[in-house]
């Protein structure tokens, strides 16, 4: 996968992500919403695309796509609106989805959450409902694509350092799910070289296997 786009680019994961790739050889290229971010995502190797994904057509997001080999979506509305949650986390989301598709990229690596789905038991007075239900819709569109898909669910994030050790779909969240923003870069940069992690959702936290070790004896 040698030219990768990130879509939302200067979120914390996809700032680190971007690294990773690039420091691999990778050409990638940042979608951000903020001419003010540039600098920092040039800073990160990645080439800053400004594009409002919120704002944008699927013919717009393909053209911007065009080329690539693969796109990770790392964006959101970071909460707070639930109307812009949903347009961003979901309606852009699928839009960027179907891009895909247009332009011709076939490898897609959605960032979601750990829990994320029809069953995620948010209450709806809950003020996390709204993205609860707009990364459930965008997580099912994606495994129904015809795209060669992967849904990572991180845990509960953090800024801890990496370590490059997790733990893939622990059978007893209930002892944690704390995940550091650098592990979730890493997951993300791995499943992109990992055949195999195709058509799988990942749920993981911070733990005591290796990455690559625990992607690969989990599948």
């Amino acid at each position: 996968m040698p030219r990768i786009t990130i879509i939302g680019g200067h979120g914390k994961v996809a700032l680190q992500l971007a690294r990773i790739l690039s420091d691999e050889g990778h050409t990638v290229t940042s979608i951000i919403r903020n001419p003010d971010h540039v600098a920092d995502v040039t800073a990160s190797g990645a080439s800053p695309v400004i594009l409002d994904v919120e704002h944008s057509t699927t013919a717009e997001i393909a053209a911007a796509l065009g080329g690539s080999d693969a796109v990770v979506w790392s964006a959101g509305a970071g909460g707070g609106n639930p109307a812009r949650t949903y347009a961003v986390d979901r309606d852009a989301a699928i839009r960027s989805m179907d891009a895909a598709a247009q332009a011709g990229v076939k490898r897609y690596v959605m960032v979601s959450y750990f829990g994320s789905g029809p069953g995620h038991g948010v209450p709806e007075n809950h003020s996390f409902f709204p993205y609860a239900e707009a990364k459930a819709a965008a997580d099912e569109y994606l495994r129904g694509s015809k795209l060669d898909w992967t849904v990572l669910g991180p845990g509960t994030l953090n800024n801890d350092p990496a370590t490059g050790l997790i733990d893939v779909n622990p059978a007893d969240p209930a002892t944690g799910t704390g995940t550091s923003r650098a592990n979730v870069a890493l997951v993300a940069a791995a499943v992109l070289e990992l055949p195999g992690t195709i058509g799988r959702t990942i749920e993981f936290r911070d733990g005591t296997s290796d990455v690559v070790m625990a992607l690969t004896t989990d599948s």
